[in-house]
């Protein structure tokens, strides 16, 4: 072999160890960003906001966002960690969301990544019977537990997530909840979903010490694009539409 063919060999596989780096790093990033927003989930079951705070990207990061339901959207550094501030531990409440299915993209620049999510699981707790009248009674099961009453939903949702990567680390940068269809553990998700029309519209935080109801502080916009849960009246539709690769951050994807 002589040396225009040893160059020839030697830039070739520069470039092969070159690729592989890079096949290294996006696959490592995706790793880290998985177990970044498993993190999120495992945090928000145990009623430990609190540690959600340090996972999304630092204050004053341009375009910070966040949207829960249709009620608003939070595009403040402030608006958006408050979801996760002074979120209590009632004794009796479940919660457990289970996520599954993950589409990760990272950006070809590495600065970037989006991701979704498919969640199962359930949410359960117990009102006052004061607090259950500020709710309408199909929310409730039929029996009572020491004195209060009972709710206890299966729920399925979908999460679409844009992450930032901010000295080395993934963070957190813009999230939404799309609820695809909820029902109390005695009814169909079918029937329920035609009496519980407006619920997704609604700034309902969580439910907090006896069951009662916390709202979300005000939006600072408005919805731009609304969602519908599942209804018996409509079609499904592939939203939010699984991230598909991409070079550099161009734009938000749901």
């Amino acid at each position: 072999m002589d040396n225009h063919e040893l160059l020839q060999e030697l830039q070739s596989l520069k470039k092969e160890v070159s690729d592989l780096r890079k096949i290294a790093i996006k696959a490592n990033d995706r790793g880290e960003i998985e177990n970044l927003f498993n993190r999120y989930m495992y945090y928000h079951n145990a009623f430990q906001d609190e540690q959600i705070i340090p996972l999304w990207v630092r204050k004053g990061t341009p375009g910070i966002r966040a949207q829960y339901t249709n009620a608003g959207i939070y595009t403040t550094y402030e608006s958006v960690i408050r979801y996760h501030q002074g979120r209590p531990n009632p004794v009796g409440k479940l919660i457990l969301h289970y996520t599954t299915t993950p589409v990760i993209e990272v950006a070809g620049d590495g600065e970037t990544a989006k991701g979704v999510w498919v969640m199962a699981g359930c949410e359960s707790g117990l009102s006052t019977k004061e607090e259950a009248k500020k709710m309408p009674d199909f929310m409730f099961s039929p029996q009572e537990v020491q004195g209060k009453k009972v709710w206890a939903h299966w729920v399925w949702c979908k999460y679409a997530v844009h992450f930032k990567k901010q000295d080395g680390e993934w963070k957190i940068w813009k999230f939404r909840c799309f609820e695809l269809s909820r029902a109390p553990f005695e009814e169909n998700w079918i029937s329920f979903a035609e009496k519980n029309t407006l619920a997704f519209d609604l700034d309902l935080m969580y439910f907090g010490d006896d069951g009662k109801p916390v709202f979300m502080p005000p939006a600072d916009e408005k919805v731009k694009h609304p969602y519908t849960p599942y209804r018996p009246d409509t079609s499904q539709t592939l939203v939010p539409e699984p991230p598909k690769p991409y070079g550099t951050h161009s734009g938000d994807f749901y």
